[in-house]
């Protein structure tokens, strides 16, 4: 003889596992890394990658203002003029600029990359807050479903519920037909008033 557990489950049996803890969702990253040197990179730079990621995104935020766009000019001024018109002796970087060029490849070199580190971080921030989002939104359908339901419920319980003018009509109907049974018993008490 057996006993059947609480849950209506046999002893036997393990619980089935959900099928949705097994499928990847769409909605994180997949991160991709080698099998051993991205794991030994990962675990040495975890807490060093936030610190970087804003880092990064300062840099971002900095280069995409006014303000940058003119110190790099003045810097490229001061750079050209400098080296155009000042004495042969003092020069550094004659006309075809070169290490000008090579400074401004350099910048690029590292800004290019720091900006895409800064654009990765914010979409991972926009993934949280649109999931955020669905799920408010899905809650807000809910709410607005189950609201709908009380009100229609509602409206078919007010269809069964008298209504003032409703009662005000059956109660003049009694009346009328109170005061013609009391003439009717009147005329049966005296039937020579007629």
């Amino acid at each position: 003889m057996t006993t059947v557990p609480p849950e209506g489950r046999r002893p036997d049996r393990k619980p089935e596992k959900k099928a949705e803890s097994r499928v990847p969702r769409l909605d994180v990253p997949r991160e991709i890394r080698s099998p051993l040197w991205g794991r030994v990179l990962d675990r040495a730079t975890a807490p060093d990658q936030d610190r970087l990621g804003r880092f990064a995104e300062r840099f971002a935020r900095f280069m995409g203002t006014a303000r940058f766009l003119i110190y790099m000019t003045l810097v490229v001024a001061v750079w050209i003029g400098w080296n155009w018109l000042a004495p042969e002796g003092v020069r550094f970087d004659n006309y075809p600029f070169i290490f000008l060029t090579l400074m401004l490849s350099l910048q690029a070199s590292y800004a290019a990359p720091l900006i895409l580190l800064a654009q990765n971080r914010q979409e991972l921030r926009d993934r949280v807050i649109t999931e955020q989002d669905r799920q408010a939104n899905a809650r807000a359908h809910a709410d607005m479903e189950f609201l709908a339901r009380e009100v229609a419920s509602l409206r078919m319980a007010l269809g069964e519920v008298a209504t003032r003018d409703f009662l005000r009509s059956e109660l003049r109907d009694l009346l009328e037909e109170l005061e013609e049974r009391q003439r009717a018993d009147e005329d049966e008490a005296d039937p020579t008033a007629d």
